[in-house]
């Protein structure tokens, strides 16, 4: 399923223990991994030692990547290096589109006080990646699990829900895990009227209409499942049913938007992305027109 996982690092301990997850998923699909070091020119980096001039940044980054491949191939996997300088986002997207089929990051990622290398930089990859994402919360409580048991998909129908359930289908007919499906109906903008009741009840046909036609395309690939429509905020929602079952892996579509200021879910993936306690597998929607 996955034959090139691509894992850029900055060294940073973020990246250091999703690292380890990585290479759960590169060991589990016999993929290679790809580890790439992206010397930032967006930084001061140069300078001078015995009359040449040297880009530390490009020198710490082969030290990095030499030590990450080192892990990988202690497991007996095949592994790749690459650093290579220019802006963070753009090199860390083109590089995933010429050699992976997947990218594992963290959702924070820091060296020193002043640069920031993973983390925005993450969410706008995501948000400008064809190739799913899979995004590693080093700070949650809970350990993560790769192959994972059970899958959590959070749908709302559209187009990039749509992607992640595929995703997270993929993932699930290759490990053989459960795939719970989630729709949350968001109640809190509705009164206590008589039209609110009637557009309440419509909120949950159409959740039920869209859990249905989710259960049955996992059905068609042998994928059990398990439905669950739910009421409340969103990002809330999903939160609480990672918490309440044994999640192993969040599936969630967001829009092609670079910024990644806006979500299939309405804002609810920049909410639970960096609070989530299990890795978010993350599919975005292709750019209109694509």
């Amino acid at each position: 399923m996955y034959d090139r996982l691509l894992f850029p690092t900055d060294g940073s301990d973020p990246a250091r223990e999703a690292l380890g997850y990585a290479l759960d998923i590169a060991a589990e699909h016999d993929a290679t991994l790809h580890v790439l070091n992206v010397a930032d020119t967006n930084q001061d980096s140069l300078t001078t030692v015995e009359g040449r001039v040297v880009d530390v940044l490009e020198s710490e980054g082969e030290d990095l990547v030499a030590e990450a491949v080192d892990h990988a191939r202690a497991r007996g996997i095949d592994a790749v290096s690459a650093v290579l300088q220019g802006d963070p986002t753009l090199t860390i997207v083109d590089y995933a589109h010429e050699h992976a089929d997947l990218a594992v990051m963290p959702t924070h990622g820091r060296r020193g006080l002043s640069r920031l290398l993973l983390g925005s930089v993450t969410e706008r990859v995501v948000g400008a990646l064809d190739v799913p994402v899979v995004v590693v919360n080093p700070a949650a409580d809970r350990t993560h699990r790769y192959p994972p048991r059970e899958i959590l998909a959070a749908t709302d129908g559209s187009d990039a829900a749509g992607r992640a359930l595929d995703a997270a289908l993929d993932v699930a007919c290759e490990t053989g895990a459960t795939l719970r499906l989630l729709s949350v109906v968001e109640t809190t903008s509705l009164g206590f009227d008589v039209r609110s009741a009637v557009a309440s009840e419509e909120l949950d046909a159409r959740a039920t209409a869209v859990l249905d036609a989710a259960a049955a395309r996992a059905t068609e690939r042998g994928v059990d499942t398990v439905t669950h429509v739910a009421h409340g905020h969103p990002h809330r929602e999903i939160l609480d049913a990672l918490d309440d079952h044994a999640v192993d892996l969040l599936a969630l579509g967001v829009h092609g938007e670079t910024d990644f200021s806006r979500s299939v879910l309405g804002g609810v993936a920049t909410k639970v992305l960096r609070t989530s306690p299990v890795p978010v597998l993350l599919r975005r929607d292709p750019d209109p027109g694509a």
